[in-house]
Parts: structure tokens; C-alpha cells; sequence
């Protein structure tokens, strides 16, 4: 299967790095920082287009310091220096790693204090952030760096991070447009007999075939009458009449992801498992009502909780925990439609709305869509799914 879609061009110009440092900068100025440190791979990546399938290995760390002003200086490993000369770096310092001591803590540490003498440097610490350095190698860094503070910057590079820019929003529509185009093809070839596991192959070969550079993200699940778990690997059984199924993926193109599932009977499905269907579409369409700036995150699940538990029973529906997140260079990115996420939405935002809910005899339906909120109110990225259950013959 070919895509119809024309891709856009691959990577980006220096001046999209530029914007990203430019905005981190001013968060510097504003609040007298003296440098970031990023030690993740999405943080790593955003800033100076460093982007391998390496972080696979956990054996050496990587840092990058954003200085005030100018580009990133990379603190790396000698075996990422070729690809990081390509990147939006002109100083990189670098170390041969594994080390057995001393895995790049000094040069770390001679960097930042080249950079700044003493004063406040920005980490982020917070909810869905991380260093990918061993936790002894951090503390050594902060005992060394004493007399310097550290203070969370977590709010503002994620916020830097939530508003697309033109080249992101399509890359995130081109994956999105042919990762639809693919879930439309289910119904000609999946049958009752084809093995759980054998779907989840032919998906990604046919993802693949399509033009996504990967299908790093597919879980779902299949049953008779519907499912319960939708995070677990596949397994022998095979699609038998009567099963409710789910795909949910997460397929990159040029490193931003798409993220969403669609929903399937064979042969027939209860009352039960069409009425959740099209209550999570009605759910998904309050909240599309509703998305645009000016709105909250928290409004998104509000608006969708309101469809699926009119009652108001509870705090939190089912387990899943929440309605949606942010869409990017990572399958999952804040914000989270939570009751308690007050994110305030703008344009350019990518966004999943993922409304999920309980019926019949303790089972679970998941529906999801990709958005885009714009300055008039919402674009959809992922080709919507019908109302109506679709059952395949």
C-alpha cells in the first residue's frame, strides 16, 4: 500500500532550532538563569535536532547546556560527535564512553561553569520529564556544582513545546493522514481466524508500506463481546465472531507521531458495545465543540465526562485516568485532560482527545482522535472514526 499523501520535507532549517533556543532564552532572561541543562532525548532532540535510534542503548549519558545566548554546546559521548556536528551545535565537548569513572561529570561540570559563575540554572524536573543519567552521577553534578541553585523549568519548556510550528503541525498531519488511511483498510483483510498476533504484524507491514518510518507504539486487544486490557502484547488467539477489537498506534514519520486507536466487531456486537461506541463519538464531539483558545484542558475533560458519566458518579471514570494529552515528538506530551489540568489551549496546539469508558460485564472501549487547535477552533489530524460500531463481515 503506497500513500497518497506528499510528504513534507524531512528535518528543518536552522532558523526552526533558532526559534526553540530563542524562546528558552527568554524564559533565561526573564527569570535570571544563567544556562539550562537537558539530559533527555526529547529535550536533547527539540533543541538541536539530534535524532538516533542509539538512546535505545542506557549505557552512556548525554547532556546539552543552552547557554543565555547562542546555540547549544553538546556534552556527549565521541560516538554521537559525527552525527551532532549536523546538528544546531557548533560547540561540542565530548568523552570516550563508557567510562569507568568519571562517565562525563567533570566535562559536565567544566561546561556549566564555563558558561555561568555561580547563579541559578534551569533543569527540568517536573511531571513527564526526565535526566537519563544514573541517579549517583546526578548527585555527584549537584555536589560539585554547590554554589550554583537549581530551579525547575519544566511549565516553560513545556509550553514551549506545546505550540507547534508550521513544519511540525505537518509532519504531525502527513503521519496522521496516512496512518488513517491504513486503519481503512482493516475491513478488507482482517477475518474471524487471523491471530491476534498475526493483525498487529500485518498492520505494521502495511504502516510501512504505507510510508511511516516506523510503528513504534501498537497495542490492543480483542475478545468476545470486548476487551479489557489495552496495553498488552498480542498473542496467539485468534478473531473468532462476536470479538470486539482495537488498534491503538502510535506510527513516526520524520520523528512526530500520530496516536490513535479505532475499534472493530467481526461478524456482530451487542447493544452494549454499539451504544459505548457512540457514546464515546458524542463524547469526542463535545469536546471538539469546545476546543479552542482560550479553553483548558481540564475544560476538555469536563465536556467529554459529562457525555460518558452524566450522573457525575465518581472523580475519574474508569482507570485510564484521563480524556487525551499533547501530541509531538513523543507519543505522549502534556497536557492531560484531566479535571486538574488548567493548560490553557492556543493555536497551533496537536492534541489527542481519548474518551474511554465501561460497559456490559466490566469492559473497557477506548476511542481517540488526533486535533489541532487553531486560532478559529479545531482541525482534526486523524481521519474521524464513524458513529456507528463498524462490524467487519
Amino acid at each position: 500500500m503506497q500513500s497518497k499523501h506528499t510528504p513534507p520535507p524531512r528535518g528543518f532549517d536552522d532558523s526552526e532550532y533558532a526559534a526553540r533556543c530563542a524562546a528558552a532564552q527568554a524564559v533565561m532572561a526573564e527569570h535570571g538563569l544563567g544556562a539550562m541543562l537537558f539530559a533527555s532525548e526529547t529535550d536533547i532532540r527539540y533543541f538541536t535536532g539530534f535524532m538516533t535510534q542509539f538512546w535505545q542503548s542506557p549505557t552512556r549519558p548525554w547532556f546539552v547546556v543552552l547557554p543565555p545566548t547562542g546555540k547549544p554546546i553538546a556534552v556527549i559521548p565521541t560516538i554521537g560527535v559525527p552525527l551532532m556536528r549536523d546538528c544546531f551545535v557548533d560547540d561540542i565537548h565530548s568523552w570516550a564512553s563508557p567510562a569507568a569513572s568519571d562517565d562525563g561529570v567533570s566535562l559536565l561540570v567544566s561546561t556549566i561553569r564555563a558558561v555561568m559563575r555561580g547563579g541559578t540554572l534551569g533543569v527540568p524536573m517536573g511531571r513527564e520529564t526526565a535526566l537519563r543519567v544514573p541517579l549517583a552521577n546526578i548527585l555527584e553534578i549537584i555536589a560539585a556544582l554547590d554554589d550554583i541553585e537549581l530551579a525547575d523549568v519544566t511549565p516553560e519548556i513545556q509550553h514551549i513545546r506545546m505550540v507547534k510550528s508550521p513544519t511540525e503541525i505537518a509532519k504531525l498531519g502527513h503521519v496522521c493522514g496516512i496512518v488513517s488511511d491504513v486503519f481503512a483498510t482493516i475491513p478488507d483483510w482482517v477475518h474471524a481466524g487471523l491471530p491476534l498476533s498475526e493483525l498487529f504484524r500485518q498492520f505494521k507491514i502495511r504502516a510501512l508500506e504505507a510510508g511511516v518510518d516506523d510503528v513504534s507504539y501498537l497495542v490492543g486487544s480483542a475478545g468476545p463481546g470486548g476487551y479489557h486490557d489495552i496495553i498488552a502484547p498480542p498473542n496467539e488467539r485468534r478473531l473468532a465472531t462476536g470479538d470486539v477489537f482495537m488498534l491503538d498506534t502510535g506510527s513516526v514519520w520524520d520523528g512526530y507521531f500520530s496516536d490513535f486507536d479505532r475499534n472493530f466487531a467481526i461478524g456482530h456486537a451487542s447493544d452494549g458495545a454499539h451504544a459505548a461506541h457512540q457514546k464515546l463519538y458524542d463524547a469526542t464531539d463535545a469536546a471538539l465543540a469546545i476546543a479552542r483558545p482560550g479553553a483548558t484542558a481540564a475544560d476538555l475533560y469536563r465536556a467529554m465526562d459529562a457525555v460518558l458519566r452524566p450522573d457525575g458518579d465518581g472523580d475519574g471514570g474508569d482507570d485510564v485516568g484521563r480524556y487525551g494529552h499533547g501530541l509531538g515528538i513523543q507519543l505522549t506530551e502534556p497536557p492531560s485532560h484531566t479535571s486538574w489540568d488548567t493548560t490553557v489551549l492556543s493555536d497551533n496546539m496537536a492534541l489527542t482527545l481519548e474518551p474511554s469508558i465501561v460497559y456490559d460485564d466490566g469492559f473497557l472501549m477506548v476511542a481517540e482522535e488526533n486535533i489541532l487547535i487553531t486560532e478559529s477552533g479545531v482541525e482534526l489530524l486523524s481521519k474521524r472514526a464513524p458513529r456507528d460500531l463498524p462490524i467487519i463481515a
